[in-house]
């Protein structure tokens, strides 16, 4: 979504930084919001829990001091977090920024965030608990086959873009149906008509890389040091403290294999290589997704020390 140009856009501007794990965004971030008097808004679906530190590389107390930060420890780690809601605080957080005469900039790299910028990615369907519980008692009776037959039931048209292996997916998409009383075409034309939750500002995007060896270097360093600062006693506590309860934070890359290392299902001594193993494929998952699903946007690399003064220049090169 884009108001360039428009004088009624001005000062409405928000200026995104992604790229995938391990590239360095935090600190190519911190400087460039130091060099442009600019307020951080996070858009890493992690960052958001509290306690959740040393696996999701947060920002130090030191990084913290350098710039103020929005969306970071605001929510326990039993508490889940979802996109509607996410919207809201950061439209609200990017206002007050705004409203202070400083430039807002966005950074991370969490998909289904980062896309909110510049698509509609939440419909306004409400599930009420009884939807909830009527779906949930036909997983119970007739598991993943009984979801699909009755989401089929309502959809006679087909339910394309529903994955059937997922039952979470499957469980989703008949809860909005039977909550609107809609079908899943019905709902997607709707949703397709839906604005942006950012619409009227003008959204800005840059992405930082890094070549394949150099970026590797930095996902083995990062695996050790985690490790090394104690991820292991960090996710004994959080399991204590409900993590398993939070699918999106428990199933996350280096709490999930630690999870499976303090229950058995892992050795110790292959928990590093385990999380660099993840780590690796959730990079070229992620570079594809960057590629497919974001608008053209400026690529950096950012293995270039002085690269980040470039940033929404336009200097980069499209990708």
């Amino acid at each position: 979504m884009s108001a360039r140009g428009d004088p009624a856009a001005e000062g409405r501007v928000i200026r995104v930084l992604t790229g995938c794990t391990a590239a360095g965004k935090t600190e190519w971030a911190i400087r460039w919001a130091e060099a442009n008097a600019a307020e951080i808004i996070s858009c890493d679906s992690l960052l958001f829990y509290r306690g959740m530190d040393i696996g999701t590389a947060k920002p130090t107390r030191e990084e913290l001091s350098r710039v103020p930060h929005h969306l970071i420890d605001i929510r326990d780690v039993s508490e889940p977090m979802n996109v509607a809601l996410y919207c809201a605080m950061a439209l609200k957080a990017a206002q007050e920024i705004v409203s202070r005469g400083r430039a807002v900039l966005v950074v991370g790299g969490s998909g289904f965030y980062l896309k909110s910028y510049f698509a509609p990615v939440a419909d306004s369907v409400a599930v009420p608990g009884d939807v909830r519980a009527a779906v949930a008692s036909l997983m119970r009776d007739g598991g993943l086959a009984g979801l699909i037959g009755e989401l089929a039931r309502r959809n006679p048209e087909g339910i394309a873009g529903v994955d059937p292996a997922n039952p979470r997916r499957v469980a989703a998409a008949l809860e909005r149906c039977l909550a609107s009383g809609k079908t899943l075409a019905e709902l997607a034309s709707s949703f397709g008509r839906a604005p942006c939750a950012f619409a009227g500002w003008d959204v800005r995007l840059a992405r930082i890389d890094l070549p394949a060896a150099r970026l590797e270097e930095r996902i083995s360093a990062r695996v050790d040091a985690m490790l090394g600062a104690g991820l292991v006693d960090e996710v004994r506590r959080l399991a204590a403290a409900g993590l398993r309860s939070n699918p999106s934070a428990a199933r996350a890359i280096g709490y999930r294999e630690t999870l499976d290392a303090l229950e058995g299902r892992l050795e110790i001594g292959s928990l590093a290589a385990a999380i660099a193993k993840d780590t690796r494929a959730l990079v070229k998952k992620q570079r594809t997704w960057f590629r497919t699903q974001l608008p053209g946007h400026e690529v950096h690399d950012a293995s270039d020390p002085s690269g980040a003064a470039r940033l929404f220049a336009g200097s980069g090169a499209a990708p």
